[in-house]
This record gives structure tokens, sequence and C-alpha cells, in this order.
């Protein structure tokens, strides 16, 4: 079992344990605005292997780097125009860009998975702070077995990963609920959505002036994380769209609308009574693990509106519904 510490309790200690463990070449469970990350040092090819091999990721999918300043981005990656107005509208966020990434970056080619690109963000909060006082980027996928339900809570991350970590810092609950969106800027001035998330994409079309490329289908190409098209997974399956429920199925709906046969369900659950699509994104993960430990067989969930930050919700629920290898 991993050793908790409570940030709100003692952000001190945790800020000086969590540097010895980093600094040793361990990856530490750490809270972000977004979900649990499980971090380690961007630049030491060991700790990122630790962060590959305590998640069972595979290698080809790139890791985010959290960064504490634009300025520490600067020493990393290289910004264009846009991508700068981005970052410093939406710095701290969930906002990832991928940018060039610096010849002589130390960042190891292993959080990148071998890409001349680079994902970064700044996060909000303790986060951001732990990576000023280590002095170095970290590298943060979600605190999570690869391909399954991201972690939005210290229990989450105990749940999954207690018994391969020595050390998870607790937050809270994670704010936003679903992790970063994900920018790209081409070469023509077109900007592409890699990931939909907790930015929404219409702010950032405000703030840009032109409209996000989206991807027609999903490509074979993993420019960056959270693009395979399995993923967020939980153990039963998904079925999307549901207007009815089947016998000992789980629940998810939306908006508390009733749904036909819904006294077959092992267990109901609401997003967001009211129709929040804030308030149904923090849900997400956390609905997903409680309807998964009920013990049903299968997940129903009822359509989501595919605005705002339905987008996102609805991206990571097609890829927990996706056919698994």
């Amino acid at each position: 079992m991993a050793r908790h510490i409570h940030i709100e309790q003692d952000r001190e200690t945790a800020l000086r344990e969590a540097v010895q463990v980093l600094s040793s070449g361990y990856p530490v469970a750490i809270p972000t605005e977004t979900v649990y990350g499980l971090a380690a040092d961007a630049t030491n090819p060991s700790a990122i292997t630790r962060i590959y091999e305590t998640k069972g990721r595979p290698q080809f999918n790139p890791l985010i780097c959290h960064m504490a300043s634009i300025v520490m981005a600067e020493d990393h990656a290289i910004f264009d125009p846009v991508s700068r107005k981005l970052a410093e509208t939406f710095w701290p966020g969930p906002l990832t860009l991928i940018l060039p990434l610096k010849p002589d970056s130390p960042i190891h080619s292993l959080a990148t998975a071998g890409l001349d690109t680079v994902g970064i963000r700044i996060p909000e909060g303790f986060a951001s702070d732990l990576i000023a006082t280590f002095g170095k980027p970290l590298a943060a996928p979600s605190a999570n077995s690869s391909g399954k339900i991201s972690s939005t809570s210290a229990a989450h991350v105990e749940a999954d990963l207690g018994e391969k970590i020595g050390l998870i810092l607790d937050g809270g609950a994670a704010h936003v609920g679903v992790e970063s969106t994900i920018i790209k800027v081409e070469k023509d001035g077109s900007v592409r959505l890699l990931r939909p998330g907790g930015l929404v994409a219409e702010d950032i079309e405000h703030v840009i002036g032109i409209k996000l490329i989206r991807p027609e289908k999903a490509s074979a190409t993993i420019e960056a994380p959270g693009m395979m098209a399995s993923h967020y997974a939980p153990g039963a399956a998904v079925r999307l769209n549901a207007v009815s429920v089947e016998n000992g199925e789980a629940l998810i709906r939306f908006g508390g609308q009733p749904v036909a046969n819904e006294h077959n369900a092992a267990i109901i659950l609401d997003l967001s009574a009211s129709g929040d699509m804030a308030e149904a994104a923090t849900n997400l993960f956390d609905h997903l693990k409680t309807a998964d430990a009920s013990g049903a067989d299968s997940i129903a969930i009822t359509p989501i509106p595919n605005t705002g930050l339905g987008e996102a919700i609805n991206d990571r629920l097609s890829r927990a519904a996706a056919p698994r290898s």
C-alpha cells in the first residue's frame, strides 16, 4: 500500500517528500485539476521507464510533460505565435500544446516516444508548485493502469496502483475531471484538435479566430496521449446512446431524464441531474468506476449532448466503448 500525504494538512511535507522520490528516479501520484497524474522526471530515462512499467503503457504512446511556467516551457520547446497566444491565455489550465522539441532539451526521447515534438502543459495549483520546487519538467500521464478509467481521486489511484507505487499525494477530487484538451498548430497555420478535453474547443476558437480541424476518424498515427481507439475502459462492456436498460445493466444517465425499463438496472447514476456539463465531466470517471464496481457485465449510457465539454465526455465514452484488443 502506498503512503498517502494530504496536501491541505501538510503541504511542505508533501513537497519535500515528493521531491525526494522524484529525485531518486521513481514516480509519484499527484493531483492536478484534470485528473491525478503519475509523475516522474521527464529527463530521466529510468524514471520514465518506471511510468510505463507501472501503468503497463505501450512506449509508442507519448507522455505529456508538465512545466511550472512558460519560461520553463520555452527552455524545451519552440513556440509559434498562435501557440504562444494560447499558452498566455489558458495556462495554467487544462490545455496541452504539441510543440517542436528543442534539439538541446534534456527531455528524454522515452517521454516523447521518439517524436520530434513534445506535449506541454502548465497545471494549476500544487502540481505547478511541485514542478517549480523540483526544477525540472515532470512527465505525468494519468495515474491508472493503461487503457483503464482515469483516476480523479487519491482513492482511485490507491485502488488501481497502490501496490505498485510508494507515494500518493492527496489533493482531494479533481475539479475538472477529464484530461486536458490537446492542440497542435501546423506549419500552414491550421490548428488541429488532437483530443477534446477540459478546455472547451469553442473557447480556443474564440481566441485564435479560426475553426479547429477535427479528425474525421481515429488515426493510426499516435501524436499525443489519449489517441488510441480503445482507452478509458472499465472492465464491463459499455453501451452508448442507450434509451432503455437491459436486465442487470448499470445505468449512467444525464440530465435526470427517466429511461425505459430503468427498474432493470443494477445501479443508477446521473452525471448531472440538472444537465450541467461541467458537473458531468467532473463525475464521469468516478461514475464509470462506481458502475464497474457494481458487478454489472454491461454499462448503459444515455446520450450526452456533443456541445461544450460534452465533446470531451463523448470522446472518452466512445473510446471506453471501443472494441478491445
